[in-house]
């Protein structure tokens, strides 16, 4: 693992660890920096028919937070309320999809976030802890669902390695509080695999090291990337072929 010891994470950290309950104020402070130098929601809002990033559109991403999570929140920001039923079509089914330790949960819109407020589910995306056949937590993939609609996904070079280490950090630490998040992303990672074995295509990782790799989905063997050559999909694979000198 990375640690990023003079931001301070590395104390945070065990204080964290050595309290009963997770501490989300700690882990904020930690888990602060954004994805890339670049503000990915500039670079996808222009693709969606709503004009709105789709990470922050609850027709297209619906956050979720932990319980003890959104017990500190609403103590501290009006930014965030529970979804209801109306907001989006398949509510039951999410309702019924997600652990039981967590909440459906929308905000005020893209326009009125508060950085320092968002929840987990937001900083991560649209990654997410890949848990290997033999339950280990060895790096970050994406939410392939996403391919069509996110940037960052089509520009993986983008991401920072500040953001790599405080997102496997932070994960290091809510799969050890709560064995259900290890539970629902080790089922979505073998999900992930039969899909993508399926398609007879490698799944991208970000090692927990900090480097690229592929992996077989049908064995589980892992090739490191030197110089990975990431794909493009949906309207950014269509982009790539126009001369847009802003586009990367």
């Amino acid at each position: 693992m990375l640690l990023d010891c003079e931001s301070g994470l590395c104390g945070m950290l065990a204080d964290v660890f050595s309290n009963e309950l997770i501490d989300f104020s700690q882990i904020y402070k930690g888990y602060h920096g954004p994805v890339s130098v670049l503000d990915c929601g500039e670079k996808c809002a222009p693709y969606n028919e709503r004009a709105v990033p789709f990470c922050c559109d609850i027709q297209h991403t619906v956050p979720t937070l932990y319980d003890d999570e959104w017990e500190y929140l609403r103590k501290k920001t009006d930014l965030w309320y529970e979804m209801k039923e109306n907001e989006v079509i398949n509510f039951d089914s999410l309702k019924i999809d997600i652990p039981s330790d967590q909440i459906l949960m929308a905000c005020k819109g893209h326009h009125f976030c508060q950085r320092e407020y968002r929840a987990i589910s937001c900083r991560a995306f649209p990654f997410f802890p890949y848990i290997n056949r033999i339950g280990e937590f060895i790096g970050l993939s994406y939410y392939w669902e996403y391919e069509d609609r996110c940037w960052i996904i089509s520009n993986l070079n983008a991401v920072t390695q500040e953001f790599i280490n405080s997102t496997v950090t932070t994960f290091d630490l809510i799969l050890g509080k709560f064995p259900s998040e290890r539970e629902s992303f080790w089922f979505y990672s073998t999900e992930m695999r039969k899909e993508f074995e399926r398609k007879q295509r490698a799944i991208t990782l970000i090692h927990r090291n900090g480097y690229f790799c592929k992996i077989s989905p049908k064995n589980g063997r892992l090739r490191k990337i030197s110089n990975p050559k990431i794909q493009k999909y949906g309207p950014y694979k269509v982009a790539q072929g126009l001369p847009f000198p802003d586009e990367t």
